[in-house]
């Protein structure tokens, strides 16, 4: 791959493990910082039960404050029916983000369906979306390692993804929600999901709980993945997951890319300038590496 899509995920995946309540304002504004730094798809909320997540409970003021250009991809994340029809309804994002498990108690806790139910449910909104003509995309979550089941096999993702792809997504996901992907894994498994989805895009969403978050990354790009979820400052995890910690930070990722050769499109200036800001709105210190160490230019 010589080029890559980045998906910014920090107003999502990112504030929404934070213990403080980011307001609108600041969702915006960092929404918008990522807008100025060149990246053209943004996960920007979720629309999930607001007393679980309560940092998401303004899912629809952000909406309604989204600058419409006709030059970005604004998805929204959803776990159920509910969600996908409050995301419908603010007639202001481009695409829905639906999430299942790769194991039945991960989903059980997280959406309260196994993976049959979230299967069944995935493949009916699926449904809906093409026959209304709105794209949907599906993630499978802990797809590398469960907190309570530990090892997925690779047959669970193979059936996984065969049975989505009956029903087109617009694009498969593979989330390493607890970060316990290793590179060597991520390739095999991407690999051997490219026969599967034929056409299909394939999206990688990592998490840098043990190290591993870059290395994966790279990874999947080996293995023709065409978009890499990241997150301002190396923010986020996912309130169901124990010890669940940061995304792969944005500024981090676009460091590596740049020097593997690998076009995107996203300003690293920005992306730090960005994190240092958004270290200030959270008043804590932030994982990224690129906001500690800046950036590497090597003497002509």
């Amino acid at each position: 791959m010589t080029s890559v899509t980045i998906m910014e995920v920090s107003p999502r995946d990112g504030l929404q493990n934070e213990d403080a309540l980011v307001s609108t304002e600041d969702k915006l504004k960092l929404i918008d910082r990522a807008l100025v730094a060149g990246c053209k798809r943004i996960e920007v909320t979720s629309f999930v039960n607001p007393k679980v997540v309560p940092q998401m409970a303004d899912a629809e003021a952000v909406c309604a404050g989204l600058p419409q250009r006709g030059d970005v991809r604004y998805t929204g994340l959803v776990l159920n029916q509910r969600g996908y029809d409050r995301l419908r309804a603010t007639e202001r994002l481009n695409e829905a983000g639906l999430v299942i498990a790769a194991s039945d108690t991960f989903g059980e806790r997280n959406q309260g369906m196994d993976i049959d139910a979230g299967l069944a449910m995935a493949k009916d909104i699926l449904r809906q979306g093409r026959d209304s003509a709105f794209p949907v995309q599906v993630t499978i979550a802990v797809a590398f390692g469960c907190p309570f089941e530990g090892d997925v096999p690779l047959e669970r993702l193979v059936h996984m993804v065969t049975e989505l792809v009956v029903e087109e997504p617009v694009e498969i996901a593979l989330a390493d929600t607890i970060g316990v992907g290793v590179p060597q894994q991520v390739e095999e498994t991407f690999t051997a999901l490219k026969d599967i989805v034929g056409d299909i895009p394939l999206r990688a969403h990592f998490h840098d709980t043990r190290n591993t978050g870059i290395g994966n990354a790279y990874a999947a790009v080996k293995a023709g993945v065409q978009t890499l979820d990241a997150s301002i400052g190396g923010i986020g995890g996912c309130p169901f997951a124990p010890n669940a910690t940061g995304n792969i930070a944005t500024e981090d990722l676009v460091y590596m890319l740049n020097r593997s050769g690998i076009e995107h499109g996203v300003g690293l200036e920005n992306l730090i300038d960005s994190a240092q800001w958004l270290e200030g709105v959270l008043d804590k210190s932030i994982p990224s590496s690129l906001l500690r160490a800046g950036d590497f230019l090597p003497k002509p």
